[in-house]
């Protein structure tokens, strides 16, 4: 008879040597000592981080859930990732810290693994945002603690004031969705394809990160491209619709270097614009550069947004706003986290700080059937610094350079 094979519920699977990570330990250790005086301040014995921003700002792990949950579990004198057995050693190379695999021979060994690093913690940080109301019973029922808080908000205020290693990796980001921008607009002609012009500009970001950042995990890099009555939202994806002389065209360039998100997004048209399109565009332009004059340290995102929002109503265009002025950088994207600390809005009152990154992004959206119908917009990333603001977005903007006669 065969031996019986023994089942581990969770294992240490070291293979291979550590990956080279997008920041240093140095890097990771300060990120774990500013959320540990969290931890201090809320008298919490260990937090566990359970969002896939998280995860990778403190651990450099960015995790592919796939239906199945992952953690960073951090003590006052240790930090752990908690990774699914289908990952192999990949989550032990790309973490800065210790990880633990844990298998799915029996359900909930993943509340057994958080459990191990936990030991007798007694009051733990969660992830309020992210946590779903059955893994929060599960927490109880597996770690049974006597106090929980949210972190959430306290770890998104950390990650909004990047360090200087994040600027530079943010730069370059700003850099590369340059170069995807070049290769859009050099694509661009009548009868091409929505979905063949955005091709185009992911490879050009992918062959770009390659090329300059060889040891980042290359993924999630992506363009939106937008023509028509496609342009009318800021997230549309993109089709196989053929573009026409006259289009209103919407360029998204979106590369993601370590999880580090940064983007150029642009209005263009195919030919000459008509005279009330021409008009709008302007408007939306002098509102963008309204907007990034009011950058700086000491605004709140509110007063920005309140700004420009004067200026829409006076040209009778604010009722085609369509969201706010601008948002953060750094680890988020459309379907992994967002810092909405850091977005201008009217219900936002973060004051603006040296070491921030926002965006400046006004959109109109006018309805089809009305003159000038389609969506605006114009987007530069700025860095605020002492004196104001750094604008690193270096692609042309306007009439002046992105109407294209092909």
């Amino acid at each position: 008879m065969a031996a019986q094979i023994e089942r581990p519920q969770y294992f240490h699977f070291k293979n291979g040597s550590k990956n080279q990570l997008p920041f240093s330990q140095s890097e990771y250790d300060a990120r774990l000592g500013g959320l540990r005086a969290i931890m201090s301040e809320r008298n919490l014995d260990a937090v566990l981080l359970t969002s896939m921003h998280n995860v990778a700002y403190y651990s450099g792990f960015l995790y592919c859930s796939f239906g199945r949950p992952y953690a960073c579990v951090v003590t006052h004198d240790r930090a752990v990732t908690i990774s699914a057995n289908i990952d192999g050693g990949q989550p032990g190379r790309q973490s800065a810290h210790e990880n633990l695999t844990y298998t799915d021979w029996q359900r909930d060994n993943y509340w057994r693994a958080v459990k191990s690093v936990f030991g007798g913690s007694r009051s733990i940080g969660f992830e309020g945002d992210h946590l779903t109301l059955i893994q929060r019973d599960k927490l109880a029922e597996f770690l049974g603690v006597i106090q929980t808080a949210d972190i959430a908000p306290a770890t998104m205020s950390q990650r909004m004031r990047k360090s200087n290693a994040e600027l530079e990796l943010i730069r370059e980001g700003a850099r590369i969705a340059d170069v995807g921008g070049e290769a859009i607009k050099s694509a661009i002609s009548q009868n091409t394809r929505e979905i063949d012009i955005a091709m185009a500009g992911r490879n050009a970001m992918e062959i770009e990160i390659a090329r300059s950042h060889p040891n980042s995990e290359i993924r999630d890099n992506w363009v939106w491209f937008q023509s028509g009555i496609n342009t009318d939202g800021a997230h549309n994806p993109v089709t196989t619709r053929k573009l026409q002389r006259g289009d209103i065209l919407s360029l998204n360039a979106f590369p993601m270097i370590s999880g580090y998100y940064t983007a150029l997004e642009l209005t263009l048209f195919l030919g000459e614009p008509d005279e009330t399109s021409l008009k709008i565009w302007q408007a939306n332009v002098e509102a963008h550069e309204l907007g990034i004059s009011h950058i700086r340290p000491g605004k709140t995102c509110a007063q920005i947004c309140q700004h420009i929002n004067a200026f829409f109503e006076e040209k009778n265009l604010l009722q085609y706003r369509t969201f706010g002025y601008g948002h953060s950088f750094g680890l988020l994207s459309h379907y992994y986290g967002r810092e909405a600390g850091l977005e201008l809005r009217e219900d936002i009152d973060t004051v603006l700080e040296p070491g921030m990154v926002i965006s400046m992004e006004p959109m109109l959206t006018i309805p089809q059937g009305q003159s000038g119908a389609g969506g605006y917009r114009e987007h530069d990333i700025l860095i605020i610094t002492k004196e104001g603001a750094q604008n690193i977005t270096r692609f042309p903007y306007g009439p002046e350079h992105n109407i294209i006669e092909g």
